[in-house]
């Protein structure tokens, strides 16, 4: 019995001795570091203090693959950084003042092609055309027709001298609109003001000239023969109520429509100017249109 138990002892205690080394060699393996695990060790050990060297900071940046990054150099700055956030006051100014800027941009570019589709209206078919050819006299005795307005703006009023009120109010309105106009645009020789009388049998050329005198010498004054006269005046679409074959010393009426014409370099209407607006608020309309031709780069005659 004794000698059968020994082979059994024996074994025992191989496996034992087997095992005992087994775990010894287990437990020395993880003293032994790869050169992978080396290099892995020495990226993420913190620096041993916050005075390190510049010697030391450059070789650690020469094993790091991220992007350098600036670091605040006090506690102070970098709170301020933090509080921050991502947006600054230089930031926020940029933003209110370019919205600003696009909210004007697109209120002008509104009005602008506002205008721009009530012009195009009025050329529309179906519409009773404003202007149109005629042949009248200067107060020089030339002959004047439609074509000497083109390249220009034109600003067209139709009256007569012997008007009581109503021709003399308009006419110092209209001698105020002409001098914003040359102030806004410098002087520019891109406006023309016109007078066309509707009594052609008293506004000979020399009393036209007399008369004008008195409000603004721009003024463009305009007569012709009655029948030439009748005619513009339908181009404009005025009320001409004035008689034919009036006799020397007669007294009669005249009446007219009271409005300003203001015509493109093409000579076609834009728009009326009544006798509610005010020497600023129509100069502001004329001077828009100007602007809105210039912007589209059309060209003006300026001679």
């Amino acid at each position: 019995m004794a000698s059968s138990l020994r082979p059994v002892s024996r074994i025992v205690g191989r496996l034992s001795r087997s095992g005992i080394s087994t775990l010894e060699s287990s437990a020395r393996i993880p003293t032994q570091r790869t050169p992978a695990l080396l290099s892995r060790s020495v990226l993420t050990t913190p620096k041993p203090n916050a005075t390190a060297t510049a010697t030391g900071a450059s070789q650690q940046r020469g094993f790091s693959t991220s992007p350098l990054r600036l670091r605040a150099k006090t506690m102070g700055q970098l709170r301020a950084r933090n509080a921050t956030g991502p947006f600054s006051w230089k930031a926020a100014l940029l933003f209110v003042l370019t919205g600003a800027g696009m909210v004007i941009y697109f209120r002008v570019e509104k009005d602008r092609l506002e205008r721009k589709r009530v012009a195009e209206m009025s050329k529309g078919v179906g519409r009773p055309k404003v202007g149109g050819p005629f042949t009248l006299v200067d107060l020089d005795g030339k002959e004047f027709t439609a074509e000497d307005l083109k390249g220009k703006y034109s600003f067209v009023y139709f009256g007569f001298t012997h008007c009581p009120d109503i021709c003399p109010d308009e006419l110092d309105k209209m001698a105020a609109i002409i001098d914003k106009v040359k102030e806004a645009t410098k002087g520019e020789n891109i406006f023309l003001p016109v007078f066309i009388t509707c009594d052609p049998a008293r506004d000979t050329p020399q009393v036209l000239r007399e008369y004008l005198k008195e409000f603004h010498p721009d003024i463009i004054g305009l007569t012709g023969t009655y029948d030439q006269v009748k005619h513009v005046c339908k181009q404009y679409r005025v009320y001409f109520s004035t008689p034919r074959d009036v006799k020397p010393g007669e007294d009669y009426l005249v009446d007219h429509s009271i409005y300003f014409y203001l015509m493109d370099p093409d000579n076609d209407f834009v728009e009326c100017i009544g006798r509610q607006d005010t020497p600023e608020s129509a100069a502001k309309v004329i001077l828009e249109h100007i602007n809105d031709w210039k912007r589209e780069g059309k060209p003006l005659k300026r001679d």
